[in-house]
């Protein structure tokens, strides 16, 4: 994986989920929340330098690093907003560098017998680089969802 990773921070609401993991995809640095804290989620946005995203219009911006409104149902809509609002910069060097789970920087190894127990038989014997995640032990490799992901990501660009 890439070092290189965004400067750019994100706490998201419940109200986002599926645009966290697709932030997290995408290499952003971004915490999700799954309850309705906004104090909590305010008070982490000033503390951490993140930007707030959801789409309770009841939080202020006032109160918060910086907040976005998502105006979007679909997560590629609420992904071009966030691109054309931010000026966000999608750079495919960090693509999958965050586990999509707890937001932690993923470590690529291709010890392909340290992953052999943990992956099925045909994923160990066409993959040969895999990425683990300290903190929940998942582990990664670019199958065939890495391809179509990609295919997605170069239309929403």
């Amino acid at each position: 994986m890439n070092n290189n990773i965004y400067e750019t921070k994100f706490i998201v609401d419940y109200m986002c989920g599926r645009l966290a993991k697709w932030l997290r995809i995408l290499g952003y640095d971004t915490e999700y929340s799954n309850k309705n804290l906004k104090t909590k989620i305010l008070l982490k946005s000033l503390q951490d330098q993140r930007i707030v995203i959801t789409r309770n219009t009841k939080l202020s911006t006032k109160k918060a690093y910086k907040l976005i409104f998502i105006k979007y149902d679909k997560v590629f809509d609420q992904i071009k907003q966030l691109i054309t609002e931010l000026n966000l910069t999608v750079d495919k060097k960090n693509f999958f560098s965050r586990c999509s789970f707890c937001n932690v920087i993923l470590t690529e190894f291709s010890k392909k017998d340290l992953v052999k127990s943990k992956v099925p038989p045909y994923v160990y014997e066409t993959q040969k680089t895999f990425f683990y995640c300290k903190e929940c032990s998942r582990i990664y490799w670019h199958g065939s969802h890495y391809e179509l992901f990609l295919k997605d990501i170069n239309k929403l660009l």
